[in-house]
């Protein structure tokens, strides 16, 4: 990660009087060009890296220039701990690596703050999987994580499909990020030669080689970003049927739990909230016609299917059944 490698040189440039282009390009193990975009990083930052031209030049910190960590509020240093979910360094293999790290700011800290990790843990606690489903953790979910924090390219064996049409893909991927969504976790990646990136399940992974070289990782990527797109992408394709209803006040308020929050949003933009008593007409997109079926459901006689008439004679014919059911 960007970040990391730029405390690192800044710590390298700390305990020696100057570096050259060269040795902090193998330090780093990046190239050259990216120790000068590096440099002028931090320099715009306000770090005074100074860089000394000619044959025997390099790169050095000016006035003494040291890092620390006792600047720090307490608001600050209880939120930098946050930063760690320990279920998930778990299955990446990085909880002692984390744990160290934990230890060292710790012991870096003032000793007012040095109670920040344990007040932190007291008062959030993030549990990523969602409610009634065993987490499963994908088998190959390390050596990827080591891949993206490498920056090294992989060989990949994927599923793709289902049932008959279900076959294995081989892809030479450039790993940039890992997410957690919902206890599933996904890679966002390149694949070498292309411009594009692509989101991968990594429980559909079946086979992971690292390789020997590296990849210069895209300056401009932003892994929250580019994921927040693709979510919306992805939960926007899967509505591909559309349903018209009449909603209730009650109805109205509970849509939002039922179907696609963002699709309700647009939706119900415009549209004057009903008062209790009144209906209002409108038109959902939704997954299909049997997911619909249970979305709706949910809301009871708050709503009544007008569109498509199949779905409406389903209700019907399920109102009937509920009547009979519970008159006996």
């Amino acid at each position: 990660m960007r970040a990391a490698r730029l405390i690192k040189m800044v710590l390298l440039l700390q305990s020696r009087p100057s570096m050259t282009a060269a040795e902090l390009a193998r330090e780093l193990e990046v190239s050259e060009r990216t120790v000068t975009r590096d440099a002028q990083a931090l320099s715009e930052a306000g770090v005074p890296v100074y860089a000394d031209r000619g044959r025997i030049g390099g790169y050095r910190l000016v006035g003494g220039y040291r890092t620390r960590l006792t600047g720090l509020a307490r608001s600050e240093a209880e939120a930098l701990f946050l930063s760690g979910v320990p279920g998930a360094l778990r299955e990446m293999g990085l909880e002692d690596a984390a744990s160290a790290a934990r230890l060292k700011v710790s012991a870096a800290l003032l000793p007012s703050l040095r109670d920040a990790s344990r007040t932190a843990a007291q008062r959030f606690h993030l549990d990523a999987p969602n409610w009634f489903r065993e987490p499963e953790t994908p088998e190959l979910l390390p050596a990827v994580a080591d891949a993206v924090w490498d920056d090294r390219r992989i060989t990949a064996r994927y599923r793709r499909g289902s049932g008959e049409r279900r076959h294995e893909v081989e892809r030479e991927l450039e790993p940039y990020g890992l997410v957690l969504k919902a206890g599933v976790w996904y890679l966002c990646a390149r694949v070498t030669g292309r411009d594009s990136f692509r989101v991968y399940r990594i429980d559909r992974f079946t086979a992971v080689e690292p390789r020997e070289e590296r990849f210069e990782r895209a300056e401009d990527f932003d892994l929250p970003a580019f994921w927040e797109e693709r979510a919306e992408q992805f939960a926007r394709s899967i509505l591909r049927a559309e349903v018209v209803v009449r909603l209730s006040a009650e109805g109205v308020r509970r849509l939002p739990y039922a179907v696609d929050a963002g699709a309700v949003r647009e939706v119900l933009e415009g549209v004057a909230e009903p008062r209790d008593g009144e209906w209002v007409t409108v038109t959902l997109p939704v997954e299909s016609e049997e997911v619909a079926r249970t979305q709706l459901a949910s809301l009871g006689a708050e709503v009544e299917v007008l569109e498509p008439l199949s779905l409406r004679e389903w209700f019907a014919a399920e109102a009937e059944r509920l009547v009979r059911l519970y008159r006996r």
